[in-house]
């Protein structure tokens, strides 16, 4: 455990580091640029340009700048928006509940998608029937999600007139952005866990179970789904931070209010310190995320724990 949180703080650090320093290579910096999109025929106040650099401490050498912002980001403090002025945080947590319940129901819905096609993929009698639903999840990888949105839009929007097509309209106004959302996610997960699953059929524990005269459905639920869903359940974890990085992409075509929005607008604009928050906390939850699975993985299969000590004695 203690190990996985040392982990923890060193891929946070890390990513804090990595965009900090991408950000900085960037040509220019936020306040210029601000400037220079609402001047009037090229005229700026340089004396005025140079006191908002020195606000936000973009006059600084980049070290210092560096060791400056992170001892605040270690506070939870990652400054003020350029753009608008308001903390960062508080613009973090005023998108944040948009794009969670839209990252959670898509989460829900790629697992129910995926696990139920690995099922059924793994069940189906005829080899055909078999084949073809096999061939649906790399379908649903290759397929781009924008490309998807709008063809959602399209279908069920313009022509069916059944959901809308922009906005936060409640339940209604969630659907088709949660299906856009979760159809990449839930490729991945039925691709993983049918391949699982196959590898588990073929166990000598499930031939057992069979030879006993279980039943195939207690046979996929009850002895091979419980060894198989471990791989599936370590790339949920992983899925997590791609869900939070596709919703810039769903928000955008959905013109969702969220966390994607404020994403898009902040790097339209340089507005480094927003962007940089974004980054911490979307590398907060991944490792949240991770760290979760980490721990559920023990009470699915009770030998990583076994393995886990043995290596701990070895070393």
């Amino acid at each position: 455990m203690l190990r996985r949180l040392a982990q923890a703080v060193g891929v946070l650090w890390a990513a804090y580091t990595v965009s900090f320093l991408v950000l900085d290579y960037l040509p220019g910096d936020p306040v210029s640029a601000m400037a220079g999109q609402g001047a009037d025929q090229g005229t700026v106040d340089h004396a005025q340009l140079a006191r908002l650099k020195a606000q936000y401490g973009f006059d600084k050498p980049v070290p210092v700048q560096y060791a400056d912002y992170l001892g605040k980001a270690v506070r939870g403090d990652f400054g003020d928006s350029v753009a608008t002025g308001r903390s960062v945080t508080s613009t973090i947590a005023e998108a944040l509940p948009q794009t969670l319940e839209l990252t959670g129901t898509a989460l829900v819905l790629a697992l129910i998608f995926g696990g139920g096609l690995a099922l059924l993929a793994t069940y189906a009698p005829l080899r055909r029937l078999r084949q073809a639903l096999l061939a649906l999840p790399p379908l649903g990888v290759s397929v781009p999600t924008f490309w998807v949105g709008l063809m959602l839009v399209e279908l069920f929007s313009f022509r069916v007139h059944l959901f809308p097509a922009f906005g936060n309209d409640g339940v209604r106004g969630l659907v088709l952005p949660a299906v856009t959302l979760s159809i990449l996610s839930g490729a991945m997960i039925a691709q993983v866990l049918s391949k699982s699953l196959f590898t588990a059929l073929g166990e000598p524990y499930v031939q057992t179970a069979r030879a006993k005269g279980a039943g195939w459905v207690r046979v996929h639920l009850g002895h091979a789904l419980r060894n198989a869903s471990l791989p599936a359940l370590t790339v949920v974890g992983v899925l997590a931070g791609q869900l939070m990085a596709n919703s810039v992409v769903v928000e955008t075509v959905f013109s969702r209010n969220g966390l994607g929005r404020v994403t898009a607008s902040a790097v339209a604009t340089q507005d480094l310190p927003v962007v940089q928050g974004v980054i911490v906390f979307g590398s907060l939850v991944f490792v949240l995320v991770n760290l979760a699975v980490d721990l559920i993985n023990p009470l699915l299969d009770p030998r990583i724990v076994v393995v886990g000590h043995s290596r701990w004695r070895l070393t």
